[in-house]
């Protein structure tokens, strides 16, 4: 029996250090080739290193939060046969054991055998894969800094549920359903949750057949036909004390330095302004009542088709700035991102070249993206570039809001919820459909005046909807 060590990969990039976002395994536990140890996030994607053999794992170096530079030393294993370091000895180049270190103990089980586990002295660092997505998976995204002068968002995989172990289902599913434990949070796909607020259910009483007690669609309908609610007087009202620690680490620390870098560089100024969106409802129903079979349109591609004839006016709101070198590009493409929200955070894909696509190629193009952001799928092209943000939150967007600036990008522009209103129209009270455009610039290189005409020519556009096709 040998040792066999695995050592932080060069990822490539440029990539000198790389973020531990979350450990697999533990001091003691058996594995078999090709099952996961540990996901890392560089400043370029998160990614999952691999088992690249057998054995048993003897230490794991590092916590959750982490940066470790490349070649570092990760995981320490016991396997049949030579390994690629003789038992007990330092590998060359290893770094001391770091306080995050973690050991099994002496007694250890013997290693499974397997095929590959006579690997030679100084095999390859084990190759780093993408994050394989199943239905039952938990969003792990990470996000990308700085690269060569251009801030991007936002790369991300998903993983299977912090427990290895599947749960049995809860056979109780009845009257008496025991809730979870105080501010535990119940999982479960958004689709399930849509479906329980649908049914009236709290998912906090249902008990979940899935891994670490994840509910599935079926435990869901199976809690809503047996009738079951939680027991009337459970809930009791008590004083709360303690204060729970969350360490901000891997996509929420990287939304927060992003965010941080926007505010800190950028001097924002919001403009918001009311639009009449009567008469461009009214022909998006009749598009999609006439031309069903190519898909449905919604709100978004209208927006950013009248984005698209304002920019050519405005110049300089479709443009990227590079504060570092002074430099101000202005891109005649019209590289939009759509802010996306997911269960692990605010991911924002990119549809390129907006100017080239029709309204229904749009529509297609913007659920494709909205799905594979979610589903962890997104590569890292679809995830950057983006040269002007939209930023929705549909039924939830209020009457305005401050959005902030995906930088280096100097304009952002929201939409805030479509309500009816009165209003007055030619000196009578009239029932309008009415929506804010809540937008923010970068008053560095974006004046007043000109956000103002900028926003003004897409509220044209929007009330007088037959402009948004002839330029």
């Amino acid at each position: 029996m040998g040792q066999y060590i695995v050592k932080l990969p060069d990822i490539g990039e440029g990539t000198t250090e790389a973020e531990i976002v979350k450990w697999h395994v533990k001091p003691g536990q058996e594995i078999r080739e090709e099952d996961p140890l540990v996901d890392i996030m560089t400043d370029k994607a998160t990614v999952e290193i691999p088992a690249p053999i057998a054995g048993t794992v003897v230490a794991i170096e590092g916590n959750v939060g982490e940066k470790r530079p490349v070649g570092s030393l990760l995981v320490t294993l016991d396997v049949a046969g030579a390994g690629n370091v003789a038992a007990g000895a330092q590998p060359e180049g290893a770094p001391a054991r770091s306080a995050g270190a973690q050991r099994a103990p002496a007694q250890k089980k013997p290693a499974r055998p397997h095929p590959s586990a006579a690997t030679a002295a100084g095999s390859p660092a084990p190759a780093v894969r993408e994050r394989e997505t199943t239905p039952l998976a938990r969003t792990r995204p990470s996000t990308a800094k700085k690269a060569n002068g251009e801030a991007t968002l936002i790369s991300f995989s998903r993983t299977a549920g912090e427990g290895a172990e599947e749960s049995e289902a809860d056979e109780s599913i009845g009257q008496g359903a025991a809730p979870r434990r105080n501010r535990e949070k119940p999982l479960a796909s958004p689709a399930v949750r849509r479906r329980a607020w649908d049914l009236g259910i709290e998912l906090q009483f249902v008990p979940g057949s899935g891994p670490s007690g994840r509910i599935t669609p079926e435990d869901l309908e199976a809690y809503a036909a047996s009738g079951a609610r939680p027991i009337s007087g459970t809930t009791v009202l008590a004083r709360r004390d303690g204060v729970e620690e969350v360490p901000i680490v891997g996509l929420r620390r990287a939304i927060a330095e992003h965010l941080q870098q926007s505010k800190r560089h950028i001097p924002h100024f919001s403009y918001i302004e009311e639009v009449d969106i009567t008469a461009l409802e009214e022909l998006r129903a009749e598009l999609n009542a006439r031309y069903e079979r190519r898909g449905h349109l919604t709100l978004l591609p209208f927006l950013v088709r009248a984005i698209v004839n304002a920019v050519a006016e405005h110049p300089q709101v479709n443009a990227r700035f590079d504060d570092e070198a002074g430099v101000l590009q202005r891109h005649n493409a019209v590289h939009v991102g759509i802010a996306t929200q997911t269960e692990s955070g605010l991911l924002v894909p990119v549809l390129h070249h907006f100017e080239a696509l029709d309204l229904w190629q749009v529509a297609a193009e913007i659920s494709r993206l909205a799905e594979i952001a979610r589903s962890g799928k997104a590569s890292r092209e679809e995830l950057t570039g983006s040269t002007i943000t939209v930023t929705s939150l549909g039924a939830l967007g209020g009457l305005a809001a401050t959005p902030v600036i995906n930088y280096p990008e100097v304009a952002i522009v929201g939409v805030n919820r479509i309500a009816e209103r009165p209003v007055v129209r030619d000196g009578q009270i009239a029932i309008r459909k009415m929506m804010n455009l809540s937008s923010s610039f970068d008053h560095r290189i974006v004046d007043g005046w000109e956000a103002a005409e900028f926003i003004q020519r897409v509220k044209r556009d929007l009330e007088q909807p037959a402009l948004l096709f002839v330029g």
